[in-house]
This record gives C-alpha cells, sequence and structure tokens, in this order.
C-alpha cells in the first residue's frame, strides 16, 4: 500500500513525531463557567505553555486558539483535555487537525486519549475522518433524492 502524498511532499497519513514540546489549549463556552479543570489537567499532562478562550465552540474568532497556532513550531504537540473543547463538529476537528498537521505539528486529547504523534492515533484519526466523509456522502444523496422527489 502507497503512502498518501500531496503535491507539497508531506505524507498526511503519517505520524507527525514529538520532538517539541506540548502547547495546550482549553476553552470554555461561557464567561461563567471555570478553565481551572482544564488548566490543571493540561499542567499535568506536562505542556510547556497553554492558551484559553472563554467563547462558544461556534466562534471561529477565538483568539486563545489564535495564539497557540501562532506559537507552535513543528514537532510540537497542541494538547487539549477533550475533543469538544477544540471544535465542534467532527468536520471542524479535522480541518484544524488537518492544519496542525501541514505544519508539522501533532494533536493530543486527553480525555480520548487520542495521539496524532503515534502511527496509532494518526490510524484513529482517520478512521474518524472517514466516517465523517461518509456521513456528508449520505446526506448529500438524500438532499438530492428528497429535490428530486420534490420536483
Amino acid at each position: 500500500m502507497s503512502a498518501v502524498v500531496p503535491a507539497g511532499g508531506a505524507d498526511l497519513l503519517a505520524p507527525t513525531p514529538l520532538a517539541g514540546v506540548l502547547v495546550g489549549y482549553g476553552r470554555v463556552s461561557t464567561r461563567g463557567q471555570n478553565l481551572a479543570r482544564q488548566q490543571a489537567a493540561l499542567g499535568a499532562a506536562g505542556c510547556a505553555k497553554c492558551f484559553f478562550d472563554k467563547a462558544s465552540g461556534k466562534n471561529a474568532d477565538r483568539p486563545g486558539l489564535h495564539d497557540a497556532f501562532e506559537y507552535l513550531r513543528p514537532g510540537d504537540a497542541l494538547t487539549v483535555v477533550s475533543l469538544d473543547r477544540l471544535g465542534r463538529s467532527l468536520e471542524d476537528l479535522i480541518t484544524i487537525v488537518g492544519r496542525l498537521k501541514r505544519h508539522g505539528v501533532g494533536f493530543q486529547s486527553l480525555h480520548e486519549k487520542l495521539d496524532t504523534t503515534t502511527a496509532g492515533g494518526m490510524f484513529v484519526f482517520h478512521v474518524f475522518a472517514a466516517l465523517a466523509e461518509f456521513i456528508r456522502t449520505i446526506i448529500v444523496a438524500n438532499t438530492n433524492e428528497g429535490l428530486a422527489a420534490a420536483r
């Protein structure tokens, strides 16, 4: 089986080995919620630096996440307490992790024990991506069938 190598040359299916530091990211949805649990978990995981937002996951403008991306270097790994703290949907997570991968940055989720710096972690993440694509395909097919029936 051959590797998937895009025009840029990077194998997007390969793990991104951790050679740098863990960089934490946390988010709570409302100003009234407390970040203490996420701060403690990311610190215990060994994150060298952490960034936080108090904003809805629906909000694409998250200054803390933007700052984390600016800080991350190839070989680092962005670490979150759980997947729902990073993205609002599977599609959103796939986009974010793909962006990390293109920059040579790994991704870890502590709760789900997902780690794209390992081959097993990349495999699990690609299964997620394949399921998301499958669901999108079914939704498009059902929409087209519904439109055809309505005509």
